[in-house]
């Protein structure tokens, strides 16, 4: 491969590197705004969200837009607080902490109702996505509720 040759093929990673960041930062974006059709938009077709902390596997449209729904009726002011971002190729990694006032029930899904607490909650995350295509094929969430 020539030097420009290389070269051309670094930019053109780079550029999909930048592009997923900018996907996944739109998808925090959508869910902070409380677009919940828009945040399962941006899912593919079989796109998959899978919260480890339950569990719980989120799919289709209404389910991805539910699982929005769920953390915001919680914590109506909940904000995301983007720490680090690392992508490589179609993989995104977000460390970030989940804050806001424990206002409203946080639904678990096939488990019951947390009631809420009126007390202001920091959950550190790892989100992991994977991005085919500009939509999201998978995404895992790992979080500590405190």
């Amino acid at each position: 491969m020539t030097h420009a040759a290389s070269q051309s093929a670094l930019a053109e990673t780079t550029a999909a590197a930048v592009d997923n960041e900018a996907i996944i930062r739109e998808l925090y974006r959508v869910a902070e705004v409380k677009d919940y059709a828009g945040f399962a938009a941006m899912f593919g077709k079989d796109g998959i969200f899978i919260d480890e902390g339950s569990g719980y596997a989120y799919r289709g449209e209404k389910e991805l837009a539910r699982s929005a729904e769920i953390y915001a009726t919680a914590m109506p002011d909940m904000h995301r607080e983007l720490y680090d971002v690392y992508v490589a190729g179609d993989r995104v990694v977000v460390e970030l902490s989940l804050n806001g006032t424990s206002l409203g029930p946080l639904e678990i899904p096939n488990v019951g109702f947390v009631p809420p607490t009126g007390k202001k909650v920091s959950a550190p995350c790892c989100d992991v996505f994977h991005l085919e295509a500009g939509k999201v094929v998978s995404f895992h969430c790992y979080h500590e509720l405190r």
